[in-house]
């Protein structure tokens, strides 16, 4: 999506499309509750691949073929465009471009970058799928939800279903699109970093006094709590971990290095999603939940959080901000470009690549 914006936009262009995932977490929490409603009304007891074509972008510095790539553009932005053959056969003969993934030139020029979103997202994820794990076992620790063993399975799945969707209606869905209004206004790498601040903050605020908010007249202030860092997660650093490795690596790697980068996030997932599971059981092998064993309690697994969070701001410095540039740019392979006597190439109606 990134090759078929232009460089003022890009970035809100980016992250709506990633911001769509806020309107689908709120559609499944409202389809649960419908669903267990439904059935709860009823019973008492619990009973196409589509295939998109590539992009100009990659068919003209890739393929080679300026030709298609001038009709593909020409389709998107309906207009009439030139191909440029003798610039796409100069890229062709420049070697320096060449280098591939698993090489020291790579290694030289994006290294550093790839490292700092792999690690971003990574880090980003065990916060984020181990808090969506955390979220029933919290608000039952703070009396929102019945313990599990004063219901049945449909009336579970609704009051979590509940709780879910107020936390995407109050959190997730504004904090996407705040993203995509203000991400190039603002710039990546400052709503990154200071997404991974205020999240550091406010989960050492929900980790040090734990034992504050699980107090009845505290329950309040422990939600609100809990939505801002949702909030923040969303606001302030979810897109942007989704936007940058789009827009920053060469045209023939940028999937591939985007690739990695999710990868790293799912990596990231699992270690949120089944490592904190163990971690947040209690501390007492008596009061953990079957078939788990002892672990270090919610506390100090929202202080581990906390840890994580604050090194994402650390390795956020990696990341280069991309606010206001070009992919060429950005990924060196426009550095003949800017030369005197080819600025007036620029003004003519020509696939850009």
């Amino acid at each position: 999506m990134s090759e078929y914006a232009n460089k003022k936009t890009r970035g809100a262009f980016i992250a709506a499309v990633f911001a769509m995932q806020g309107f689908g977490i709120l559609a499944g929490g409202i389809f649960a509750i419908i669903l267990s409603s439904a059935f709860r009304a009823r019973f008492d007891a619990p009973a196409y691949e589509d295939e998109d074509a590539e992009t100009a972008r990659y068919t003209a510095l890739v393929a080679k073929n300026a030709k298609q790539a001038a009709s593909d553009m020409s389709k998107v932005l309906q207009v009439d465009l030139e191909a440029e053959e003798q610039k796409v056969q100069q890229l062709a003969q420049d070697q320096s471009n060449s280098f591939g993934l698993f090489s020291k030139e790579f290694l030289r020029r994006h290294g550093i970058h790839l490292l700092g979103t792999t690690t971003t997202w990574f880090l980003l994820d065990i916060a984020f799928y181990s808090q969506n794990l955390f979220q029933k076992d919290i608000f039952s620790a703070i009396g929102w939800i019945p313990s599990a063993k004063t219901m049945n399975a449909i009336e579970e799945v609704y009051r979590i279903a509940r709780a879910q969707t107020l936390i995407a209606l109050c959190s997730t869905v504004p904090g996407y699109w705040f993203t995509v209004a203000f991400i190039d206004k603002m710039g990546r790498f400052a709503i990154q970093l200071m997404g991974f601040f205020f999240m550091t903050v406010f989960m050492f605020a929900l980790a040090i006094p734990y034992n504050h908010w699980t107090h009845k007249d505290n329950r309040i202030g422990f939600v609100c709590d809990v939505l801002i860092n949702l909030l923040l997660c969303k606001l302030w650093t979810y897109a942007t971990t989704f936007v940058v490795p789009a827009e920053i690596f060469p045209a023939r790697l940028r999937s591939t290095c985007h690739g990695i980068s999710a990868a790293s996030g799912k990596l990231g997932a699992i270690v949120g999603a089944f490592g904190f599971l163990y971690l947040a059981q209690n501390k007492d092998k008596a009061k953990a939940d079957a078939g788990y064993p002892a672990g270090i309690g919610v506390r100090n697994s929202l202080i581990v959080l906390g840890v994580i969070n604050f090194l994402g701001i650390l390795f956020t410095f990696l990341v280069p901000e991309s606010k206001g540039k070009s992919l060429e740019d950005l990924s060196g392979e426009n550095e003949d470009d800017n030369q005197p006597g080819e600025q007036g190439s620029h003004n003519s109606r020509t696939v850009p690549v």
